[in-house]
């Protein structure tokens, strides 16, 4: 096996005689050596691969909720309970499933359940405004909505407005162990949602579910791996969000990736999945990866940042996968020394991994009991959430560091605007071509045309808005979002490298920096700076952070202005926000 290039572009292939590998890849083969390439992808669904699994290891346990452990074997049998009652309720080949729920059984079950009917599953953030629902359910003609009953009151307002003819209200309690589930009955008594009277288009889950018994006849409809089978959209906090269509072979092919190059991945391992299922790092990467791995996916609703360090002494994970502001949360846990003996692997995605905050994380890991060092992963909803990871018996690594490309995804790095290879470690647009690359957006042939692109060498290149360079070895170095370059004075600035260098200091929590308008220059850089907990704004604090910035950076890019937070706004998923920032200084 060998890493090949080709030109500037890098990739795992199968090669029997090792002797050839070339002197600078002899690294990548000794961390890599049991990696194969030209994997074998099953032309089959999600449910297949789950299904093949679960007869596999029928007792392994599946997934955890607030203590309750659930098999592969019953698992299945819970998912094929909604396929049947899925099938009496009218969902037919092809029809498409909005799923507008947290991280709970009755979600995961729901996914996998469309999947087994030949359905397409229609993922949608609980906390979307009515018009975004609204929006999102008309463009695919969603008839079928399963919702948690705290969205029951938005998707009424909305249901004149759609063709929704079936909505099923489940509780994030429905699946607890008997005292939780009284416990939460009782304390959120007054919380409790009351059906409409005389509209049997609103049924409970319970009611729901029961419905199996009646059912006679087939419930599987068994569907082709390059058939839709996910439609996941874009994140942000502004503009109208995308529909992205994945297909099985999408997700089946992160799941098959993720194995060969995470060698924690194993059957009977365990996930704390805490990343929600409405976004594509979370079902991906921590539900549908560990699943078919044979690994226990640790439910969990709803993110507590203070309960962190306890979740994990009492669930006792195997493996974390985040975004950086869950590994920042980590950071402030008050925990003993061995209680993270567990983790043997962790994962950083979504965002920008600094080299510095990695060295952080390394450090509380290994203070704390763990031989795990955190990787660096990177992806986008439109190539299944994960498309690089790096090393993970680097200690420390450069800024932007993610590492090499999941096997048969080729990485390119080309000129902006053009299709011209950038040479080594010049900096350009990142481009992916591989099994995880999208179908294409939602009813947008346009959007499509301009982010999936046939090249000279025939192959579809998605185009990722992402700026990064190729080093020598084949390795990736993220160093941007396109749209985020600061442009002063004609110079490009590079918010991620100012972030890196304040996120040093040993005050700072964290930072974003955007660019704000200037007179004379177009725009200049603007540092927010959240500071550790028990540490107070100072003015020595601040000059601190200014010579560090004035060591570190060249003078063109030094931020004009320096502003202390309490927090920063966060997206849906974690992100920070720096859109939210933008928009405050717009307005001013």
């Amino acid at each position: 096996m060998k890493l090949v290039k080709n030109r500037h572009m890098f990739h795992l292939e199968k090669d029997d005689s090792m002797s050839k590998l070339k002197k600078d890849n002899r690294r990548w083969l000794k961390q890599y050596g049991d990696a194969r390439a030209n994997l074998d992808y099953p032309d089959g669904s999600m449910i297949d691969s789950l299904m093949e699994i679960a007869n596999k290891y029928p007792e392994y346990y599946a997934y955890e909720y607030f203590g309750k452990k659930v098999t592969f074997r019953h698992f299945i049998k819970q998912i094929e309970a909604v396929a049947k009652c899925l099938k009496n309720y009218g969902v037919a080949q092809d029809d498409i499933v909005t799923i507008c729920m947290p991280s709970t059984p009755e979600a995961i079950c729901a996914f996998y359940g469309v999947n087994l009917v030949g359905a397409i599953a229609n993922m949608v953030h609980p906390l979307s405004s009515e018009n975004e629902i609204k929006d999102i359910i008309n463009g695919v003609n969603s008839k079928t909505i399963i919702t948690l009953d705290i969205c029951l009151d938005k998707i009424l307002n909305i249901k004149k407005e759609t063709k929704l003819q079936k909505i099923i209200v489940a509780s994030p309690d429905s699946s607890l162990p008997p005292l939780k589930h009284y416990l939460y009955k009782i304390t959120n008594y007054k919380k409790r949602v009351k059906l409409p009277k005389n509209d049997e288009d609103v049924v409970l889950w319970t009611k729901f579910i029961s419905s199996e018994s009646r059912f006679i006849g087939n419930y599987y409809t068994p569907k082709k791996g390059d058939d839709l089978a996910v439609i996941l959209y874009s994140g942000g906090t502004t503009g109208t969000p995308k529909g992205i269509m994945l297909s099985n072979k999408n997700f089946n092919a992160i799941a098959l990736g993720a194995h060969e190059l995470i060698e924690q991945s194993i059957p009977g391992n365990s996930v704390l999945s805490l990343l929600p299922i409405f976004h594509g790092f979370g079902l991906a990467v921590c539900i549908h990866t560990p699943l078919i791995c044979g690994m226990k996916c640790i439910l969990l609703p709803k993110f507590n940042a203070k309960k962190f360090g306890d979740l994990i002494k009492k669930t006792q994970p195997n493996f974390l996968a985040g975004v950086p502001t869950l590994y920042e949360a980590l950071l402030n846990q008050r925990l003993k020394k061995n209680d993270l003996s567990c983790v043997e692997a962790a994962i950083s995605g979504g965002d920008i991994l600094s080299g510095e905050l990695k060295k952080k994380i390394d450090k509380f890991l290994e203070e704390h009991g763990s031989n795990a060092k955190v990787r660096a992963g990177y992806g986008l909803t439109e190539a299944t959430a994960a498309t690089c990871l790096s090393l993970d018996n680097l200690k420390d690594a450069e800024d932007g560091y993610i590492g090499i490309p999941f096997p048969d995804t080729i990485f390119k790095i080309v000129k902006i605007g053009t299709y011209e290879e950038a040479d080594i470690d010049e900096d350009g647009e990142i481009c992916i071509s591989g099994p995880t690359v999208m179908m294409g957006y939602l009813n947008n042939d346009e959007e499509t045309n301009q982010t999936l692109q046939r090249h000279k060498d025939k192959k579809i290149w998605l185009h990722t808005g992402d700026v990064g360079c190729m080093r020598n070895d084949g390795s990736i170095i993220f160093k941007q979002r396109l749209k985020r370059i600061i442009i002063s004075s004609g110079y490009n600035i590079y918010p991620s490298q100012i972030e890196n260098v304040i996120n040093s200091h040993k005050d700072v929590l964290t930072c974003s920096v955007i660019g704000v308008p200037h007179r004379y220059k177009g725009q200049v850089a603007k540092a927010y700076i959240v500071l550790k907990d028990g540490v107070e704004e100072s003015g020595k604090i601040k000059k601190e952070i200014q010579e560090l910035c004035k060591k570190n950076i060249s003078k063109f890019s030094l931020p004009k202005e320096y502003e202390f937070r309490k927090k920063l706004p966060t997206t849906l998923v974690g992100k920070v926000a720096y859109k939210e920032l933008e928009k405050e200084n717009d307005s001013r």
